[in-house]
């Protein structure tokens, strides 16, 4: 059973984590690049080897939480995401700089969403879709906090100064792990025959390839812009000729978004199927890059786009942890999700570089065009999903 505390105490330390690691380069990227001399892609390129070494312990991490539990697991991405702020306050050389990039990647793998709701399916099983939309409530409100916190801690005390700051942060959330239960979801092989909880919507070999190939098209398309907008939001927004301090708080908006959309899955979610509501929130990712488009034109369509993409991307996040749980066996969710969002983290290493160079070399504008095809594509791979499986019994609220 999974508690009030298991969610509240996971709850905040995705706040905490995120804000400190994932959206870490998006608040000092630019100030790193000043300091240091060194160009855009050098300085983001730190980060897309974060994603890619993601990517490739993806399928260690799930195993590992399947086998040992969240609690150690996490336990060890906290204190590996102190070390790697730590190491990146201290670094003056590219060699230094990746090192700890890498080491962040491998603690982000290990402490971030993917991993949470690893473990609470270890825990709560096919109930686990309640809890994993409520800790992503505190995680959707990490960039609304930490890029104006970050921008305020450089001001006064420069980046390398905020970074052991983050440090210190990453070691307060070792003591809320040490709160998540270490048992295992029980198997209920005498459950009643009208009980659908434990039957997965791919039924044979077939179907799950079927449904495991969306959900990869879906999850690297999705990834790849969330980390594209994570490392770049605020300068695109810049780029589109707002002020500096606006473009941050315009981007701010994207965690009111996230939250917002989440709170709304948190009250209403219950009735509304797992593969219908990722493909309202892919076509509201959609949406928001065409709004996106003309926010150098209008002030009011670059709010939305922040708003809306926040909106989005908060639902995705969720269906990303919740589309598994209907869709395959949850008793091997950590093994068997951990290899299918490998190709996501993989993809979206190259995301941060690639809307560097775009920028660089067609300007932002460009930025938006290449948003909104990904986006169409995306919203396709989940409209056949949710044809293909949504009348299933198991796809239900």
């Amino acid at each position: 059973m999974i508690t009030r505390k298991t969610v509240l105490c996971l709850g905040l330390s995705q706040l905490i984590t995120w804000g400190i690691s994932y959206y870490l380069i998006g608040g000092f990227g630019p100030l790193i690049q000043a300091d240091l001399h060194w160009s855009q892609s050098a300085v983001y390129g730190g980060f897309a080897l974060a994603l890619l070494v993601m990517g490739l312990a993806s399928p260690v991490a799930g195993l590992a939480i399947d086998r040992y539990g969240g609690r150690n697991t996490m336990i060890v991405g906290s204190v590996l995401n102190a070390l790697a702020c730590v190491g990146l306050g201290l670094s003056h050389s590219l060699i230094s700089y990746y090192l700890w990039w890498a080491c962040l990647g491998a603690a982000m793998r290990l402490t971030l969403y993917d991993a949470a709701f690893a473990a609470l399916a270890r825990i709560g099983g096919p109930r686990a879709r309640g809890p994993m939309s409520q800790i992503t409530l505190f995680g959707g409100l990490s960039s609304t906090m930490f890029w104006p916190i970050g921008h305020t801690l450089s001001e006064h005390f420069g980046w390398r100064n905020a970074l052991f700051a983050y440090a210190a942060l990453a070691v307060v959330t070792v003591p809320l792990y040490f709160t998540l239960p270490d048992h295992r979801h029980p198997c209920q092989p005498n459950r009643k025959a009208d009980d659908p909880d434990d039957d997965p919507l791919a039924v044979d070999k077939y179907e799950v390839i079927v449904a495991s190939t969306l959900y990869v098209v879906i999850t690297a398309l999705t990834n790849f812009l969330n980390a594209a907008m994570s490392a770049q939001m605020i300068a695109i927004l810049g780029g589109l000729g707002l002020a500096a301090s606006t473009s941050v708080w315009i981007a701010t908006l994207r965690g009111v978004g996230q939250s917002s959309a989440r709170l709304l899955e948190v009250v209403f979610g219950r009735h509304i199927r797992p593969l219908t509501l990722n493909l309202a929130a892919t076509v509201i990712l959609l949406i928001c890059f065409i709004f996106g488009a003309f926010g150098g034109e209008y002030s009011v369509a670059a709010v939305a786009f922040a708003l809306l993409y926040g909106i989005g991307n908060g639902i995705v996040t969720i269906t990303r942890g919740t589309m598994p749980l209907v869709l395959f066996d949850h008793r091997i969710y950590g093994t068997f999700v951990g290899k299918l969002i490998t190709p996501s983290f993989l993809v979206s290493a190259a995301a941060p570089v690639i809307y560097a160079d775009i920028m660089n070399r067609f300007g932002y504008q460009a930025t938006f065009y290449l948003s909104i095809a990904l986006a169409v594509i995306a919203t396709v791979a989940s409209a056949i999903l949710r044809s293909r499986f949504n009348g299933r019994r198991r796809d239900r609220h």
